[in-house]
């Protein structure tokens, strides 16, 4: 349900809508995956390709494309989302404020694919996270399936078709989040290695002190759509939308599924808004993150965030809430006596490792 605030918000909006043909027709599913054909810039095809799986053409997806000078790389992610097989997409695209000419490339895949509804909005220009919750809030009633997309990475033809796959499994009105590894490539999109694989299943208790699933591949149903976008208007400052989403899903009893199989490639330069952490180098920055204070900091505006939201979780997760709370400024010993009655944990023994140790100097 759509609350008057969010209604009324909706009716302040003003988008350009590039294309508002009808939707075509679903694209049918597939059983084996044929390669795209490249577009101007597109990258390679490096076979890590999703199978959409048999059977039955699948709901279309709104595919929401956060835009901020990000011409050099953008048309690449374009052809990928028109590439997708096994579902239609359409595209909400919010620009923050581009001084190069990525709107005008936006415009002309617009024209070149007249079968996808691509509809641009006006930007915030409050940071990156914002300018995603403002996307999430942009979507009607009837979108059935979101997709958040970065607008330098690149899509496997199959990648939308698999989570869509996973997500139909969930009981209808369960929030459903679906995220995945990526393929963290150079520039030119060369593979360099797979994200880090998490084994430990998603959770409320490991949503508080970690993020497992980049924004750019995460894919939400209608209920968990609809959940984000209430809770969006309590959310005055997020560290980053992926981690929030995680947060919130899980505080409210929803389901995340967490795929291995990489379906986006990650493409690393020198303006990404938050590079790939899966180095030796990244390791030792995050634990400097900690000692540094800047963990402790990230965890009181998840806090303040989380906590006006609050009335949206489960009785055991508003209590784990409340827990963490009192936790983070407890005596040591209380602080260790609760950090282990919460069971808040990451996902690699040496994050535990600098979890504890943020929870014995009070960096957590």
């Amino acid at each position: 349900m759509i609350s008057g605030s969010e209604a009324a918000w909706k009716a302040t909006q003003r988008p350009d809508v590039i294309d508002h043909s009808d939707p075509a027709p679903s694209r049918p599913a597939a059983s084996a995956v044929p390669v795209a054909e490249p577009g101007p810039n597109s990258g390679p095809n490096h076979g890590l390709v999703a199978v959409p799986g048999p059977g039955t053409a699948l709901p279309p997806v709104t595919v929401l494309l956060g835009q901020l000078n990000g011409a050099r790389f953008l048309e690449a992610q374009l052809s990928s989302i028109a590439a997708q097989i096994g579902c239609h997409t359409n595209l909400i695209v919010s620009d923050d404020g581009s001084s190069d000419h990525g709107p005008m490339l936006v415009k002309a895949f617009s024209t070149r694919h007249p079968d996808i509804r691509v509809t641009r909005i006006d930007g915030p220009q409050r940071g990156f996270a914002q300018n995603f919750l403002y996307l999430l809030r942009s979507v009607g009633p009837d979108a059935p399936y979101v997709a958040l997309c970065d607008q330098d990475d690149y899509w496997l033809p199959g990648r939308l078709a698999r989570a869509l796959r996973m997500l139909e499994a969930v009981p209808p009105g369960m929030p459903a989040l679906y995220g995945s590894r990526t393929l963290v490539c150079n520039a030119d999109l060369t593979p360099r290695k797979p994200s880090p694989l998490h084994a430990r299943p998603p959770s409320f208790c490991n949503a508080l002190v970690q993020s497992i699933a980049g924004g750019n591949t995460m894919v939400l149903n209608r209920a968990a759509l609809d959940l984000a976008q209430a809770a969006s208007l309590e959310a005055k400052k997020v560290v980053s939308h992926d981690w929030w989403l995680y947060q919130i899903i899980t505080g409210a009893g929803g389901r995340v599924i967490y795929d291995p199989e990489p379906g986006v490639l990650y493409r690393q330069h020198a303006h990404n808004m938050i590079g790939a952490n899966n180095s030796i180098r990244g390791g030792l920055i995050r634990l400097g993150a900690v000692l540094a204070g800047r963990f402790a900091r990230w965890n009181t505006l998840n806090i303040e965030t989380l906590t006006a939201s609050s009335h949206r979780f489960t009785p055991e997760n508003r209590a784990i809430l409340q827990d963490f709370v009192r936790m983070r400024t407890a005596p040591l010993p209380r602080r260790l006596w609760l950090m282990r009655r919460l069971r808040l944990h990451r996902q690699t023994r040496k994050g535990d490792l600098a979890l504890w140790l943020a929870a014995m100097l009070r960096r957590i």
